[in-house]
């Protein structure tokens, strides 16, 4: 049994040729950046800063940024030089099958789900709570409790919006399904349609973005700054959730901030999600690196800037007692006096946000499907696309469906840990898969390359498992169950119905299900 069989590239080169039955190319530049900046840019700006400043990094959470930026931008450069040399839908999945064979493609392909379709279920439930805060906020308004929670919790706020229903059980989170069923539908309706609602969702929050760094700049404290890390003698502070002891060698000072970089990595996760879309680009080879990298370089720059004018317009321990989900209104609110509205305007950047960064999921989690099922690893339906529309209507239905379950009957507390860490288990496996084929193929084309692999790759490969490390036992072992469901799926279907395994090298071109369009 041949577990590392590979798919060769000039097969996989042919199946990117456009055609009635492969997806369709919609996509240039613009919009492959505007899709790394709408999955990139969502509420972890706004949520993950806060809560690395106040519980690791202090104002140095911008050296923090700066670190995940770095772990991204050396897998970015990997994703970059796959991207432009083989152009198919896919991702990670695609390259691990072309370098490290099939069995290590379909660990990577399993483990996408992790990140796209639970990544779409976690950011879901966080739309749906930021919906009622809009709602309150300008129509003084809100969906019950009941009708917003999953069945596992139970309202415990005496004040706010739901002060009113103390003890109230959750039954099913409608907004978050109904947000997912409206970006289905739309990604269903063609990826052009889709990427064009992106670019505006896109153009709304990066502006309100901009305008609190620009107006904020001029309200920053210079004393907020200083120290730049949380020193050793820094004291304690009394929370919500107990008492914070500053200066702990772990969390604080240097080694915090190491800490606050694993805390930011979440708000970059996304911009491997261009990649997916590989196979929708109009000129892939040229436009997928730009697409990728220019994205990742934007974002890192606005964040950068961001958490700097955040730090110092409050305290950073402020960041702990006023709540790390309301921090950046507070900051507004508080320090920022005559700008109640830009306080306001933050709620529709982080809906905005969401939306943007649930629709790049859920397409990117379909696109890796489509792949797998043209390839005989998983069933037929995820291949199948519209007669008009060209998209995988089917995988999309289905990923509505069990994206629903999870966002509509689970806590985030249950999906969201896992997500970072299959996030970071692709990014080592992409760093691995081209340093292994600059060995194996030298000669291959290569519109990008990466600059000195030999250092990229395995730094590359090094950093993202070091945040992989800090993610803690609990997200290592619901991996490795996850994992080992997928083991089942694999050795009871995938291996007997592989194509490339099977001798059918134009599977991927001509499928033999004649039903592959409907």
């Amino acid at each position: 049994m041949k577990l590392f069989i590979k798919k060769p590239i000039a097969q996989l080169m042919a199946a990117s040729k456009e055609g009635e039955k492969t997806l369709k190319r919609t996509l240039g530049v613009g919009s492959l950046i505007a899709l790394g900046i709408g999955a990139i840019i969502g509420a972890g700006i706004f949520v993950r800063t806060a809560a690395a400043a106040g519980e690791h990094a202090g104002p140095a959470v911008t050296i923090s940024f700066a670190i995940a930026a770095a772990g991204c931008a050396l897998a970015g450069l990997c994703y970059a030089e796959f991207a432009s040399m083989i152009p198919i839908a896919g991702s990670a999945y695609t390259y691990s099958y072309a370098t490290m064979g099939e069995f290590i493609a379909w660990i990577i392909g399993w483990d996408l789900v992790l990140e796209y379709a639970l990544g779409a279920a976690t950011v879901a439930i966080g739309w749906s709570q930021y919906f009622n805060t809009f709602l309150e906020t300008f129509f003084n308004c809100h969906i019950p409790f009941a009708l917003s929670h999953s069945p596992f919790e139970v309202s415990t706020t005496t004040t706010g919006m739901y002060a009113s229903e103390l003890g109230t059980h959750g039954l099913v989170n409608l907004p978050a399904i109904f947000i997912l069923l409206m970006l289905t539908l739309l990604l269903i309706k063609g990826t052009a349609e889709s990427a064009a609602v992106n670019n505006v969702i896109v153009i709304v929050k990066v502006a309100i973005v901009l305008m609190i760094i620009g107006l904020g700049w001029s309200f920053i404290n210079p004393a907020n700054h200083i120290p730049y890390l949380i020193p050793a003698d820094a004291g304690t502070i009394a929370t919500n959730t107990g008492i914070v002891n500053y200066g702990d060698t772990f969390n604080h000072g240097w080694l915090g901030v190491l800490r606050g970089a694993s805390v930011v990595f979440f708000a970059f996760i996304g911009f491997d999600a261009v990649s997916t879309a590989a196979q929708e680009a109009k000129n892939p080879q040229k436009d997928m690196p730009k697409g990728i990298l220019i994205s990742l370089v934007f974002c890192t720059v606005l964040y950068i800037l961001f958490s700097h004018v955040l730090t110092g317009l409050a305290p950073y321990k402020e960041f702990l007692v006023k709540g790390k989900e309301a921090s950046v209104t507070y900051a507004i609110q508080t320090f920022m006096p005559g700008f109640g509205w830009l306080a306001k305007l933050v709620t529709i950047a982080i809906l905005a946000g969401f939306s943007s960064v649930i629709l790049v999921m859920l397409l990117g989690q379909t696109r890796v499907f489509y792949t797998m099922s043209v390839d005989g690893l998983i069933w037929p339906i995820f291949s199948k696309l519209h007669t008009k529309f060209r998209t995988p209507y089917k995988s999309q239905w289905f990923f509505f469906i069990m994206v629903s379950l999870f966002a509509g009957f689970i806590p985030d507390s249950i999906v969201g840990d896992m997500v970072s860490i299959g996030t970071l288990f692709a990014f080592v496996l992409v760093c691995i898969g081209i340093f292994i084929l600059r060995r194996t193929d030298p000669g291959i084309t290569r519109p990008f390359q990466t600059p000195l692999y030999y250092i990229v790759c395995p730094l590359g490969a090094a950093i993202c498992l070091c945040m992989m490390a800090s993610e803690g036992l609990d997200n290592w072992l619901r991996l490795f169950v996850w994992m080992a469901l997928g083991m089942i799926v694999y050795f009871t279907y995938s291996i007997k119905h592989s194509h490339v395994r099977h001798g059918k090298p134009k599977a991927a071109i001509n499928p033999p299900n004649p039903k592959f369009v409907e």
